[in-house]
């Protein structure tokens, strides 16, 4: 995967962030980018392709990565 040039990009933070634990997203040239609010744009970007984006999204509404779960 080409690494796309996020620094133009329009990040949306989660409306489920709360004061410690935010991320936010943006799409750019067909990759969903993820990264961590507290880092100020410095930090390191996770990049998805937009198969694996969906397959993600699919599993978090199925509960796959519950936190329980994923204890066991």
């Amino acid at each position: 995967m080409n690494r796309p040039d996020f620094s133009s990009a329009k990040w949306r933070k989660s409306t489920g962030s709360g004061d410690g634990g935010c991320v936010e997203v943006a799409y750019v040239d067909g990759v969903i980018g993820v990264r961590d609010t507290k880092d100020s744009g410095s930090g390191p970007i996770l990049m998805f392709n937009e198969r694996e984006w969906t397959a993600f999204l699919a599993g978090s509404l199925a509960g796959e990565f519950n936190l329980d779960e994923l204890a066991n």
